[in-house]
Parts: C-alpha cells; structure tokens; sequence
C-alpha cells in the first residue's frame, strides 16, 4: 500500500536503481521505487551487449574495479535464486597478427592483482578449436572463464519484483521534478504524482542523474551520453559464436564485441560516439557500417543475411570515466549513484552493498526482516521447452497451448501472466521483454496486433490506449466503426 512518507526513496528503476532497492527490501524499512517511464529497465539496462564481466580490465583505484569483481562473484549465487537467464559461457579478448599483442600479457597481470581467477593466455590452436569461424589472422587470447551473459531486463526486473513482494513500493510513470531539503537535510521528493517524504533519496536516474543531482546544488556530477549501436540475429541462425569475443581494448572502449544472447542471439557491437542529446537513440549507417566491419575482422564469414533488428543505448557516462557512488558532502541524506555504465551491470548487486553502507554511515538503521523472500518463482519460458514439456503446461491449463507468438512460441498465459505480475507489463515492449513475444524474425509482425489485444484486455482498456514503450507511441490511433459493412470495430 502507497504511503507519504518513506525511509528511503530511490529515483531510477534500471538495473542499479532495482539492485538497491532488492537489497534495502531486506530491512525494516519503508522503500519507494521511483521510474517515470512505464516500466523497469528501459534505459540503459534494456540496450547493452548484456555482459557479465569478469573484472581483468577494471582499474583497482576506481570504483569500478573494486565493484566488478564482487559484483561478477554474487551474481552467480542471485541469478539461481530469482530464476535469470544466465550463462558462464567465459570472455576472450583477442589478439589479430597486426596487433599490440603485448596488450592482452598487460590485462592478465591486471586480471590477477584484481583476484580474477581462471585466467589465462591461450593460443591459435585452442581457438580454431573453441571458435572454428574465428579469423585465422587471430594470434593468441586471454581466456576469463568467469565472464557470462544474461537478459539484463530480466535481470532488473526479477530485483524489482522481488523487492515489491519483500515490501518495497514501486511507482512507474512517475517522475522526480524536485528534490526537496529543510536545513540542508533530505526531506522528500516533489513529482508528477504529487509529493513523497522521505529520509533519504537515492540518485540512481542513469543518464539523468546529474539533473537530479543539481535538484540538490551539486554540480560534480557530470554526465555525457555516449552512443552505442548495435545488430542482433535471429537465434535460427546459420552462424554460431560460442563465448564473449573482444577485440584488444582502447582507453575508452572495449571495442566491436561479439557475443551470443542468453536466447542463442547472435549480438555485434556497440560504437562508442558521445552525443548531445539523452534521448538519441537513433541508429545510424555510419555507426551500423562500423560494428560490422568490425565483426568482420573477427569473423570474416560473417554476412548480414540472419540480422532481425539494429538498435542503439546510450551509455550514462561520466566525466570522471567512474562510478560516481558517494553520500553528498552538502546535503545529509543525499546518495549519488551515477555515472553507472561499464561494467554496471556486473556490479550492480556491490553497488547495492556499497550503497546500503553509505546509508548507514549516513544513520539509517539497518535491521535485516526475519521473512525475506530470498526466491522468485521461474516463469514459464515455452522457447526453451520441448514439445512434450509444452504439452504437460497447455493439460494443466489450456491457455498455455494457445501461441501468439510464433517466431518465440510464446503462449497466451505466458503473456497474460506477465501483465499481471508483480511488476506488470503494461505496454507491447514490456511483455516482450518478460515473455519475447516479438522479438524473433518478424519482430511482431504476427503478432503485435494479438498482444496489443490481450493488453487492452487485462488492462480493460480500448486498444488506442495501449502503447508501445513511452507517452505518444499508441499502437492504435483510432478505430472505423462499421469498415465493409461489418457489425463490430474495425481497427
């Protein structure tokens, strides 16, 4: 039940805004959970390559080496117990015969002082084995067996729900216009949904958390949106990548990865262009014809043919090229948790643990609930399933033989199940992020018209209401009423 007053608010439901408020759902608290789109994870944390790091190429002396690699070691153990997608398929960051091979020598040492374990230089044999499309051109590799891939909306969405059933209140669509302090302490937020006390407020708002830092007078926080594009393939594909490929890093980028999904996608990119704008999410020919050139130096077989979509994120990056996690020296009970891109998601559940530190330094009380729901029951995932299995679902309940999405099989209840959920799905994108419905080779072309339905139904809704992510992208825009003579609507 919504309250007016809370211990803690968090502004920002990506993954890192998710991470801290699963872990303060752990204590005797009062959590509110702050998005002002209509769903977790549709920044940052919904375009990404999707990667858990293992922690070679973090700088111990930022924040980001000292997170990744206890955030690398605990995900593990999180992903089991809110039933993620998540694979240790292991990261190579290759060397081609033009290259600094001496680089790669460099991140071993690097990867051993941060206490990665398992790595090691392996050589033009073991890769022709491992990687048979691999470019013959490729001399030698760093192996880091502890690198995996995972679904990062997923990921963010399970915290979330698994924060709201342990207390936590979430509220979408609603969006911070002021932070509000009496004697330069926290005492609440101002918003579009009207005002919400609190002790303390976390800034986790990604690519906006310097505008809400300045909510408060700081001015450190200083972020500038750097663009990442990206191809996807369809899972029915003719090529297969079996690990994380790298090629050798620059300072500012890991370069055109290759990798395969959680779902058996195969991924390419991304760029790394600063742009002026936060809302840039526009692919461009220049920045697409840049990653595949760069796959192909990997991969040089690698053609176009099986590619369903191009898609670009913005990272929330820092000037400082750190994490920017710290208790505001101005204001008391103002945490920043900003500038969170690379390696973000592999940190977030120490970021979590570093913020609920912070708070406590700050005063919070933290006393741990004796019935914390540690588990998030496993939804029904037909795309995994074989024929006999889909058939035990669809005789315990009809609707689970009803696909609507045939590129994913996706079944009707898996659909109406995630419109129902703890976080509910409540426009096209967000079930296709639950359920995949829409995210195969006709990317909803069949269909998107029966899942925009099904939602105006659970919703009770009329279809023109329903949306496909933001304000202004209504699936429908009107209806004819009597289109041929017939007796209903026509849409």
């Amino acid at each position: 039940m919504s309250k007016d007053k809370y211990d803690v608010i968090i502004i920002g439901a990506g993954v890192s805004g998710c991470a801290v408020a699963w872990k303060l759902a752990r204590y005797d608290l009062d959590i509110l959970l702050l998005e002002k789109a209509p769903d977790v994870a549709t920044g940052t944390t919904k375009a990404n390559t999707a990667i858990i790091h293992a922690g070679y190429n973090a700088d111990p002396e930022k924040q980001k080496g000292r997170l990744n690699k206890k955030g690398n070691v605990q995900i593990k153990d999180i992903v089991k117990k809110l039933s993620v997608p998540f694979e240790q398929i292991g990261s190579l960051v290759v060397g081609m015969e033009d290259d600094d091979l001496s680089v790669i020598d460099e991140l071993l040492e690097k990867g051993k002082k941060n206490g990665v374990e398992g790595l090691e230089i392996v050589g033009k044999e073991w890769l022709q084995r491992e990687e048979p499309h691999l470019s013959d051109k490729a001399v030698k590799a760093l192996w880091a067996p502890t690198a995996g891939i995972v679904t990062p909306w997923e990921f963010a969405l399970a915290l979330a729900e698994n924060a709201v059933v342990n207390g936590a209140d979430l509220k979408l669509e609603t969006e911070v216009l002021d932070v509000y302090t009496e004697n330069d302490k926290v005492t609440g937020v101002k918003t579009n949904k009207g005002d919400f006390a609190a002790d303390y407020v976390i800034n986790a708002a990604g690519l906006y958390a310097d505008d809400v830092a300045r909510m408060v007078g700081i001015e450190k926080v200083d972020i500038h949106p750097r663009k990442g594009e990206y191809y996807i393939y369809d899972h029915a594909k003719d090529f297969q990548i079996n690990h994380v490929l790298f090629p050798i890093p620059t300072k500012i980028s890991k370069g055109i990865v290759c990798t395969k999904t959680v779902e058996d996608n195969l991924l390419i990119g991304p760029t790394s262009d600063f742009v002026d704008s936060k809302e840039d999410l526009a692919t461009t020919c220049e920045g697409l014809d840049h990653v595949f050139e760069g796959a192909k130096k990997m991969f040089p077989d690698l053609t176009l043919n099986d590619t369903i979509r191009v898609f670009a994120g913005l990272r929330a990056a820092d000037t400082t090229e750190d994490f920017v996690i710290e208790a505001a020296e101005n204001v008391t009970g103002f945490v920043n948790v900003a500038g969170i891109q690379s390696p973000g998601l592999s940190s977030a559940p120490a970021i979590a643990d570093l913020v609920a530190e912070i708070l406590e330094d700050e005063g919070l009380t933290l006393n741990e609930k004796k019935d914390v729901i540690e588990t998030r029951e496993e939804p029904a995932r037909f795309y995994e399933l074989s024929n006999e299995e889909r058939a035990a679902y669809a005789e315990k309940d009809k609707d689970y033989g009803k696909i609507i999405c045939r590129c994913e099989t996706v079944s009707y209840k898996e659909i109406v199940d995630a419109i129902n959920g703890p976080v509910p799905a409540r426009t096209v994108n967000a079930v296709k992020r639950r359920t995949r419905a829409g995210a195969g080779r006709c990317q909803g072309g069949f269909c998107g018209p029966r899942v925009t339905q099904i939602i105006a139904d659970e919703l009770g809704i009329d279809t023109t209401q329903v949306r496909l992510e933001q304000d202004n992208s209504n699936i429908v825009k009107h209806k004819i009423k009597g289109l041929l003579g017939s007796q209903g609507d026509a849409e």
